[in-house]
């Protein structure tokens, strides 16, 4: 006999064909605007429109932007958004320019389509949130729910839907078999146990609550099985709430293989348009600052090749993308050049170091180079700081997730850097420390994250803390 096929199907919803409806009319009003004082539409612009239109849903499944937006904060979409469009009219451009159909999209029309666009997404946006809002508001397809288990996840996910009221749930209450004493407290704001297993069902036949949450821990499968075989008896929508925080998530993305869910535990957060919005920030800023310091670069090139022997640049074998390794480069600041199997950090007042060296130490000068990384794609501006191979294999056994840094690209500068983690680590504690701020970067990274990194990058390098 055949086993069933197991997997879990996504749910459109009626909300996804708005979503798209909106944005092509946004993308087709913003050239009919872009157009005013000129020809009308045309055949030629329709051809336009259509391969706009196509290439902003081919990029819009890449980055998951129709995905159900509930519960996300408005920035987080209307950033998938406009990096959508703002792509999606690189490849137009590109595209015009290779094939020869410029006159159809004259430069003057790209900017101002390019400019329109944006605001009418943003604008498309705020009315359907706010639309959704006065139909909740209004009892809409408002659901009661119920949440089976008092315990840390169920309180969380009562306070994710107190602080999401464009869900359209109204918490009913928790139902637990357990006596009172036995529970952890629920903060007031959020609900209170009204009642057990037989209330609950009692409520969902009586068409009280609508949908169910179950939450109880991951290995009490004999519990769930014996609640949903209770609730067969009722027409409620059921959910069960896995408690995947007992585990240390790095970064967790939903996914699927063929319908089977998966979820995963530690995986690179900057993936399809996010992966781009940071690429192309690194070849913006990294080549403006390249130009902005060529004069500086070329300087201490001078003074580290006049003031003692040895190469002007000291490149150092270290750990990349996924581990791989790559060779960061640095001006020379010391006597010696060491990429072994032992390498000392530098100190204080540390011996080996140069006159010179002492100096771009300081201003983190010695550090410019590896824009040259940042522009050959192996370093990114912002990132766990990249440490030597010797010390990284040191440190990966002292440290319980020390290697999940290198699930991004290493950086310039970091979270842990502005946050007064730079320079020596002469204690484990240091270190942890430092680790403990990548892995929070890599958890909350967003490109708005990058830009206030650098920003504060700029008065940690002229406060020149830590820096020897």
């Amino acid at each position: 006999m055949n086993s069933p096929i197991r997997e879990i199907l996504q749910k459109s919803s009626l909300a996804d064909v708005v979503y798209r409806l909106t944005d092509a009319m946004c993308v087709i009003a913003g050239l009919w605007l872009a157009l005013r004082g000129g020809p009308p539409l045309s055949a030629n612009h329709f051809l336009v429109i259509g391969a706009a239109l196509a290439i902003f849903y081919l990029l819009a499944e890449v980055s998951g932007m129709y995905r159900n937006w509930r519960g996300v904060s408005l920035e987080r979409e209307i950033l998938s958004a406009l990096s959508t469009w703002i792509i999606t009219l690189g490849v137009i451009a590109l595209g015009a320019i290779t094939l020869g159909y410029v006159q159809y999209v004259p430069h003057a029309t790209l900017l101002h389509w390019m400019l329109i666009t944006p605001g009418l997404l943003v604008v498309g946006r705020l009315a359907i949130r706010v639309a959704q809002r006065v139909l909740l508001a209004a009892g809409f397809k408002q659901h009661g729910i119920a949440i089976v288990g008092v315990n840390e996840l169920s309180i969380q996910l009562s306070k994710n839907i107190f602080h999401s009221p464009e869900l359209g749930m109204r918490l009913v209450g928790f139902f637990d078999d357990r006596p009172q004493d036995r529970l952890p407290e629920i903060p007031a704001s959020l609900g209170q146990k009204v009642g057990n297993l037989d209330d609950l069902v009692a409520a969902a036949q009586d068409g009280k609550v609508h949908r169910i949450y179950i939450t109880f821990p991951m290995r009490a499968e004999e519990r769930i099985r014996r609640v949903l075989q209770r609730l067969e008896d009722s027409t409620a929508s059921v959910y069960i709430v896995p408690d995947f925080f007992v585990f240390e998530l790095l970064h967790a993305r939903w996914t699927d293989v063929q319908g089977l869910p998966v979820v995963s535990v530690f995986e690179n957060p900057i993936l399809g348009i996010d992966g781009l919005l940071k690429r192309s920030l690194d070849l913006a800023m990294g080549t403006l600052a390249l130009v902005a310091c060529g004069l500086p670069m070329l300087l201490t090139a001078l003074a580290v090749k006049l003031t003692s022997p040895g190469p002007i640049f000291f490149r150092q074998r270290r750990y990349g993308l996924d581990g791989r390794e790559i060779l960061v480069w640095k001006f020379r600041s010391m006597t010696v050049c060491e990429d072994g199997a032992q390498v000392k950090q530098a100190t204080k007042t540390d011996s080996r170091v140069t006159p010179v060296g002492a100096f771009i130490r300081k201003t983190s000068l010695d550090e410019l180079p590896q824009l040259f990384n940042v522009l050959g794609g192996s370093m990114s501006l912002v990132g766990p700081r990249p440490h030597a191979t010797a010390h990284n294999e040191q440190y990966r056994k002292l440290i319980q997730g020390y290697m999940l840094r290198h699930k991004i690209k290493p950086g310039i500068t970091g979270l842990a850097q502005v946050r007064g983690w730079r320079g020596e680590t002469d204690t484990l504690e240091k270190m942890q420390r430092r680790v403990e701020c990548d892995h929070e970067y890599i958890r909350s990274w967003s490109i708005w994250l990058d830009l206030k990194i650098l920003f504060q990058t700029v008065f940690v390098v002229l406060g020149r803390q830590n820096a020897y």
